[in-house]
Formats: C-alpha cells, sequence, structure tokens
C-alpha cells in the first residue's frame, strides 16, 4: 500500500510527482537507488549528450538535475524535521544546470554522486520519526511536509525516467 499525503502537506505542483509513487517510501528509495542506476547506465553513450529540442537539456544534464533537485529537497526535508521555521529557499533549476559541468564528466561520475545523495537521502529518512516526517515547514514560499519532500524525491526521479523514455531514447 502507498502512503497517502493530504493535500495540505504539499504545493500544488508536487502533485504530479507524488502521483508516481506507488509504495511506501522508505522502499521505493531504496527500489530507486537500483532501478534508476540501472535505467542512467543503460542509456548509450552516443545519447548522452543528446537533446531533443534546441535549448533543452542534454541527457546529462538530466541525471545532473536529478541530483542537484535530490540534493536540495533533502536539504529542505532534514531542516524542517529538525524544527526550521525560517522559509527555506526554492531554486532555479534552469541557472543551476547552466552553472554546471554536466556535460563534460563522464556518466559514471554523475551516477556516483547520485547514489551517494541517494544513500544520504535513506539514511535520513530511516533516522526520523513518524512525527519527525509530519512536520511541516516552508520552502518555495509553499507550505510542505518532510514526508512529502521525501514522496517529491521518489516522483521526480520516476518523471524524469519516463521523460527521458519518451523524449529521448525513442
Amino acid at each position: 500500500m502507498s502512503v497517502i499525503i493530504p493535500n495540505t502537506e504539499f504545493p500544488v505542483f508536487f502533485q504530479h510527482y507524488l502521483n508516481l509513487v506507488d509504495g511506501q517510501l522508505i522502499d521505493e528509495l531504496e527500489k530507486q537507488l537500483e532501478s534508476y542506476v540501472a535505467f542512467v547506465k543503460s542509456i548509450p553513450k552516443e545519447k548522452e549528450l543528446y537533446r531533443y529540442a534546441e535549448n533543452k537539456w542534454t541527457v546529462k544534464e538530466v541525471i545532473g538535475h536529478n541530483t542537484d533537485t535530490e540534493r536540495v529537497k533533502l536539504d529542505c526535508a532534514f531542516r524542517i524535521a529538525r524544527g526550521e521555521q525560517a522559509p527555506l529557499p526554492g531554486f532555479d533549476e534552469d541557472a543551476y544546470v547552466l552553472a554546471t559541468n554536466f556535460n563534460d564528466r563522464s556518466m559514471d561520475d554523475l551516477i556516483e554522486e547520485f547514489i551517494y545523495v541517494r544513500k544520504s537521502a535513506i539514511i535520513l529518512f530511516k533516522s526520523l520519526r513518524d512525527e519527525d516526517l509530519l512536520k511541516m515547514g516552508t520552502a518555495s514560499n509553499k507550505p510542505v511536509s518532510v514526508r512529502a519532500l521525501f514522496g517529491f524525491l521518489v516522483g521526480h526521479i520516476r518523471h524524469h525516467e519516463n521523460f527521458l523514455k519518451e523524449h529521448y531514447l525513442k
């Protein structure tokens, strides 16, 4: 059975991502550590710098963006779980990608970075009490719970895996 997160715990734009979560959060976080990594490793080398349209990210940039997003949302979850009440800023994903060298890095390096960040997410999740997961804070000027942020991590990866399959790897 999947976790049900009331819509009072997340901003509207999370709904699409949370709809992609189909199991318990910890199970999904752990499964993706294998399934997403296996998927990324299966991408042909000649597709790594492919853009499906002008001014769209390359495959490597999508992979790097996923890790950046994981890191930012995980920081929000950590800080809210610890009782942070100050509003936490969002981030401009396009500006972050422009500020990187994802295309110059090896796919193995990008994968390794994702693995470390996801393992950190799993360790944090397992360390939290049920009441910590229910804590609410403000991120990107919207109220959000810790568990909704973890759900977002799962749904975000699933969204981009589906998007890569549909737009980059046909």
